[in-house]
């Protein structure tokens, strides 16, 4: 008569006695198997009931430390973003006008989100990731293969993956650092232009002309930032080289200091009164002269607009004539 042998188990896929096994030979690490056992001692159905309850208390146990961490980086992350400016950077910083300090908020809210959402994920991903490599220890599992492999695929996807890399870390060190926020008006060398958008990987400008950059973090190896502090208009007037110099620079200190006066630009606009530096450059046809002034950040080029008007304006009425700049 033909005998049927049992079905072996598919290779890799341990057995019901395999995993009792397991589960009996990590029970007493446990931490509710050991008492279970004690109180139901010589029965079989309680080892792997414990060995379950454990894998179910380190994953409640798991869940309830992420959602700590997530709330205790949420409330670091919400009073960065909302608690009022040190004194020690108020006085680096001058007064920035007419919403000055609702935009240094905003850029403060903008870079502390960010930063709480790349803090969240380290979190879930140690937390969790350890709660894991725990239950899979429980069920018997020989890490050692698992994290040599994963060792191995985690240096493979690092070769891979370097400049995806490359672009995070640099993303998060920016937003530390707070070296440019959305707003502000940078040169990375590839591209110049007003900040629309930050991210760990990204920065996304749009220039002069309305053409739009994306910039990976890792290649911006400097910025520029003409944002962050004061700015300063730099006029460079070119007048005949026959003209009095001393009434020359007089008449511009005049205009300038007047425009300074103006309370259209004095404080809001212009924080110090203009000076003239004197002659900037010589040539055969004329003296350039070179007027500075010291503005709020991006309002540099309004000022510089409107004090050339005005400049010419009292030149005209003193007779000078504006030469051609020298070359």
């Amino acid at each position: 008569m033909l005998q049927l042998s049992p079905a072996p188990t598919p290779t890799g896929i341990p057995s019901g006695d395999e995993v009792y096994k397991a589960v009996e030979g990590t029970c007493r690490d446990g931490i509710l198997c050991p008492a279970f056992t004690a109180l139901f001692p010589d029965q079989a159905w309680v080892v792997l009931v414990a060995g379950l309850a454990d894998i179910i208390l380190i994953l409640i146990i798991a869940l309830l430390i992420r959602n700590l961490a997530h709330r205790v980086i949420t409330r670091l992350t919400t009073s960065a973003a909302e608690g009022t400016m040190p004194k020690r950077f108020r006085r680096r910083v001058p007064e920035l006008g007419e919403g000055g300090p609702i935009l240094l908020t905003e850029r403060r809210r903008q870079r502390t989100e960010t930063l709480g959402s790349v803090l969240r994920s380290i979190a879930s991903i140690l937390i969790l990731g350890t709660a894991v490599l725990m239950m899979l220890q429980r069920l018997g599992f020989n890490l050692a293969p698992l994290l040599a492999s994963a060792s191995v695929v985690g240096v493979a996807v690092g070769f891979g993956a370097q400049n995806i890399v490359k672009d995070f870390l640099a993303g998060v060190f920016m937003l530390l650092e707070d070296q440019y926020g959305v707003g502000d008006v940078i040169d990375v060398g590839q591209a110049k232009g007003t900040v629309e958008a930050v991210s760990l990987r990204i920065t996304r400008l749009r220039d002069i002309n309305g053409a739009v950059w994306y910039v990976r973090n890792g290649e911006i190896t400097r910025v520029g930032n003409e944002s962050q502090g004061w700015a300063r208009a730099v006029l460079d007037i070119p007048v005949a080289y026959t003209a009095d110099v001393s009434r020359v620079r007089e008449v511009l200190r005049e205009t300038a200091v007047r425009m300074w006066e103006d309370e259209a630009y004095h404080g809001a606009v212009i924080l110090e009164e203009p000076e003239v530096w004197g002659v900037e450059a010589l040539s055969t046809d004329s003296v350039v002269m070179r007027v500075v002034v010291k503005t709020v950040p991006l309002k540099q080029w309004e000022v510089a607009r409107e004090l050339r008007v005005r400049v010419k304006q009292a030149l005209d009425e003193e007779g000078f004539a504006v030469a051609a700049a020298a070359t």
